[in-house]
């Protein structure tokens, strides 16, 4: 697909983009504004109490990030201007009816604008409360289908979902949708109505006996996963992410519907530059922490692939979805938005790349301000050699450490074996 009909099909657009304040957001955001300067409007769906709240959150946490310093340099003085012309910060919470957006003349407004509409906001916690991910990541979905059936002019709903709602099975996973009640162990049951009234009633009961509120975050966390692992999904995100997919499919009516299934999301790959990241993000952990030195050993078949994708090029796929299925009235198409099967990436491919970065641009110490100088990772493809190792390196240092006081003592009184 050309980039000139993908630019052609932005300008004069009008987008409403929730979770604005999210990773994948943001640069999506960003690669609007920076390619098609004509898009005529992003509104842009944030947490916050009111107006004012929520624009001090936008320029924080959104166009006030090195990410935007592309767009900043690109536009020079007229930046602010020019990001103000074309977005609309709009406080509302995708768990709420009409997005608990309370302007009324707000609402009208948008329903008669907007063409396209990108659900981003979800929790990605893998052990969230339960209470918390279904109003995001499954009743939220809903929520955010009703707003886009208002909508006059609708052109397409994108959603993005993860392509860990098919669990754990191994091999080829096809791009299809989940169906109402499906479960991926065969388990006979699921609901979606039952499950938010399981929910309901573990809250009033934890209420009732008037539990802490770390109490009730503890048993609502494992409630969740006890109900994701009942069901065959291994955690609450994921879970409640495919009965997100299941409402939206079931639901969607002449909705156009896309849904996007990223892998493992990491840090941009060309655009706006390479490498932006924020925070410490899934896989960014093993990098992070073989770079301080902290990671010596790995357990895993240096074999097995770890599916990641560039963030620009999910949201470079995303804006291509929409184009291509914009007016497909009642149509859902879903993309698997993955790296393994194209360009596959194994733990010893991840291993000789942290080493020969890390070996080029060592991690600095912040204590000394000396170099942490790093070897390569042990691969341990059992766990027969994964407990030699840690016998080795760890278990036998520590029974040196603690024998070696007492003999000393012993020879100090002279006492003989």
């Amino acid at each position: 697909m050309e980039l000139t009909s993908v630019l052609n099909f932005l300008e004069n657009r009008t987008i409403l983009v929730t979770g604005a304040t999210g990773f994948l957001a943001k640069i999506f955001v960003e690669k609007i504004l920076r390619v098609q300067p004509n898009v005529k409007k992003l509104y842009l769906l944030l947490r916050a109490a009111d107006d004012k709240s929520a624009m001090q959150r936008f320029n924080n946490e959104v166009v006030g990030k090195d990410l935007f310093k592309v767009l900043r340099e690109k536009c020079g003085p007229n930046f602010t201007t020019f990001v103000s012309q074309r977005t609309t910060i709009v406080p509302g919470d995708i768990t709420c009816e009409n997005l608990g957006v309370n302007d009324t003349n707000l609402l009208e407004q948008m329903w008669k604008e907007v063409d396209i509409v990108v659900n981003l906001a979800a929790t990605t916690n893998f052990d969230e409360r339960y209470d918390v991910a279904l109003g995001l990541n499954t009743f939220g979905a809903r929520h955010v289908l009703n707003f886009a059936k208002k909508c006059n002019k609708l052109k397409v709903l994108l959603h993005v979902s993860t392509a860990y709602v098919c669990g754990e099975k191994e091999g080829l996973m096809l791009e299809k949708p989940y169906y109402m009640g499906e479960t991926l162990n065969g388990t006979l049951g699921l609901d979606i109505e039952a499950e938010k009234k399981v929910m309901d009633e573990k809250l009033k009961q934890l209420n009732a006996e008037n539990a802490s509120e770390k109490s009730i975050t503890t048993t609502m966390k494992e409630l969740g996963l006890e109900r994701a692992r009942k069901y065959g999904w291994p955690n609450t995100y994921v879970f409640t992410k495919a009965m997100g997919e299941m409402l939206l499919g079931k639901l969607k009516e002449e909705v156009p519907l896309v849904i996007n299934r990223p892998t493992i999301i990491t840090s941009t790959f060309k655009e706006p530059f390479p490498g932006w990241v924020e925070g410490i993000r899934t896989i960014d952990s093993l990098a992070v922490g073989y770079g301080k030195g902290r990671i010596t050993c790995f357990l895993g078949n240096p074999k097995t692939i770890l599916d990641v994708i560039p963030a620009d090029m999910v949201v470079n796929s995303m804006i291509v979805a929409m184009m291509a299925h914009a007016d497909q009235k009642g149509s859902e198409t879903i993309y698997q938005i993955g790296s393994s099967v194209s360009n596959p990436l194994n733990i010893t491919n991840l291993r000789d790349y942290g080493f020969n970065y890390f070996r080029k641009n060592p991690w600095i110490n912040k204590v000394d301000g000396k170099p942490i100088i790093v070897g390569k990772v042990n691969v341990l493809s059992s766990m027969d050699s994964f407990q030699r190792y840690m016998a080795l390196h760890y278990m036998l240092p520590l029974k040196v450490c603690f024998i070696s006081p007492y003999i000393y003592t012993c020879y100090i009184l002279d006492i003989h074996y």
